[in-house]
């Protein structure tokens, strides 16, 4: 539910975007409300799940999600759409970490590599589905059935759940860092409302300049809050093992790129390209359907060539994914640009997520593998946040460049062009007024596709950037044995 959810979201939002004549922030923050919520609350979740017992909490999750995904379809504003989307997300706080940490509880080390394999599958193939059946949907009924998409899932978990997976709970003892969650919450909104409203407010707004002080000042507090927690939200002597840092600052840089891709990809298509939803929804299907069939053989690469090896391939292989992306010219057929290099994509994820995850709930005792979920979960969140609020500004930017440069040397009325300029925060979407030359017309449509791509092109290359940094990352700080060892220092 909560990966189908990310990629259904990604394709629904040039709908979105047209539904509510909403700005390039109002749809950020349709996504990163969600994200939000669940990378700031996640840690909480894990913790929850360990001490209540992690099946339980995992079904509250269900069904907090289910119901905040109809409120999401009956909305009827962009407003009320953000609001139920962070209420979904306070939903999958509580069952994305529960999922890894029942698998960590239940398998022993041996077989726990592949049953993470075939966790990586399981969410792999309906990660494929989701944006094929979504888009469908919008395209052919509404895109509030994108969301509605999510009840009969629910109770399928969850009577799945009922009949199959057994209660695990960590030690006795333990408490809810709700101080930690509030300053984590509070810390990572800051920096998400500071950088998004920058894009209309710029820096120098006062609420753009508070909420950035503001958050940064949160998440010290934070830090020093957990150091001195005697049952902390995220345990701080879990970064003592290389491995465990080294996995989570790996999943930062990689989850950024892909988190920001996926954000923008489905306007190029479906904006530029002339895709339909239903196919922007299968572009990205070559990628996944590779995850999902050698997830299981993945798991095993940390068997036979230990942990290292692969998280440096595997991201060095999504970079090229990335910058294949960027320099295959476009307009000549989805199979000879956008399938050969998501087939690269999907080779260089396949190769990491599994091992990757593996390393994480190997690196940490038992009775720690909610919050070591929890906390590599929240990266991988924390990542896809940021890099759509800070890359998000990099492409506005770079659109807003490019499109007044072309603006200058067409024949266009001043009042016209300055109108433009105060629309760029729109993006593609940018609408022409009316009883314009047909041939001006063409030249503005053309201009603004062109800055979108050379937008794009920036932020691909910036994804790039990170996964080459990620597999820098991995040669640094993994264990190069077939072991994790836990008092690797």
């Amino acid at each position: 539910m909560a990966f189908i959810d990310g990629t259904v979201v990604n394709v629904a939002l040039p709908v979105l975007q047209s539904t509510f004549h909403a700005t390039i922030v109002d749809v950020q923050w349709v996504v990163e409300s969600y994200g939000l919520l669940l990378s700031s609350l996640i840690l909480a979740g894990g913790a929850l799940g360990d001490l209540f017992g992690r099946r339980r909490v995992f079904m509250i999750g269900v069904g907090i999600f289910a119901v905040a995904s109809a409120a999401c379809g009956l909305a009827s504003s962009v407003l009320e759409l953000i609001i139920a989307r962070s209420l979904q997300g306070v939903g999958a706080a509580l069952l994305v970490p529960g999922s890894l940490a029942i698998i960590g509880a239940t398998f022993d080390k041996k077989s726990r590599g592949k049953a993470i394999g075939t966790w990586s599958g399981a969410t792999a193939i309906t990660t494929a589905l989701g944006p094929v059946v979504g888009g469908w949907l919008i395209e052919h009924g509404s895109w509030r059935w994108a969301f509605y998409l999510n009840l009969p899932l629910a109770v399928a978990v969850v009577a799945i759940s009922l009949w199959r997976v057994p209660e695990s709970r960590g030690s006795k003892g333990l408490h809810v860092d709700w101080l930690g969650a509030l300053l984590a919450t509070s810390g990572l909104g800051g920096l998400v409302t500071g950088f998004l409203e920058s894009t209309k407010l710029r820096w120098g707004n006062p609420l753009v300049f508070g909420s950035l002080a503001g958050g940064l000042a949160c998440l010290v507090l934070f830090v020093r809050v957990e150091m001195k927690s005697v049952a902390p939200m995220v345990p701080l002597e879990l970064f003592k093992s290389r491995s465990f840092l080294g996995a989570n600052l790996v999943t930062l840089f990689l989850y950024a790129a892909i988190g920001v891709f996926f954000f923008l990809f489905p306007m190029e298509l479906i904006r530029l390209e002339g895709y339909s939803t239903t196919a922007a929804g299968a572009a990205a299907l070559p990628m996944i359907l590779l995850l999902f069939l050698l997830s299981r053989w993945s798991g095993g690469l940390i068997n036979r060539y230990g942990a290292r090896a692969p998280l440096i391939v595997g991201p060095l292989v999504v970079a090229i994914g990335f910058i294949l992306i960027a320099v295959i010219p476009k307009g000549v057929g989805y199979w000879k640009t956008f399938f050969p290099a998501f087939v690269v994509l999907g080779l260089g994820m396949a190769v990491t997520v599994a091992p990757l995850t593996t390393v994480v709930m190997s690196s940490v005792d038992a009775k720690h593998v909610g919050a070591a979920s929890g906390v590599n979960n929240a990266v991988a969140r924390v990542a896809g946040v940021l890099s759509i609020a800070v890359l998000g500004i990099v492409m506005v930017k770079a659109f807003g460049s490019r499109l007044e440069q072309t603006l200058k040397n067409l024949s266009i009325p001043q009042d016209i062009a300055q109108d433009f300029r105060s629309k760029e925060i729109e993006l593609a979407s940018l609408e022409l007024p009316p009883g314009l030359d047909p041939s001006v017309t063409a030249a503005i449509r053309q201009a603004i596709s062109d800055a979108f791509r050379s937008g794009f092109h920036l932020v691909l290359l910036s994804c790039g950037g990170l996964s080459a940094t990620s597999a820098l990352v991995a040669w640094k700080l993994i264990a190069s044995g077939t072991e994790i060892r836990r008092d690797q220092l």
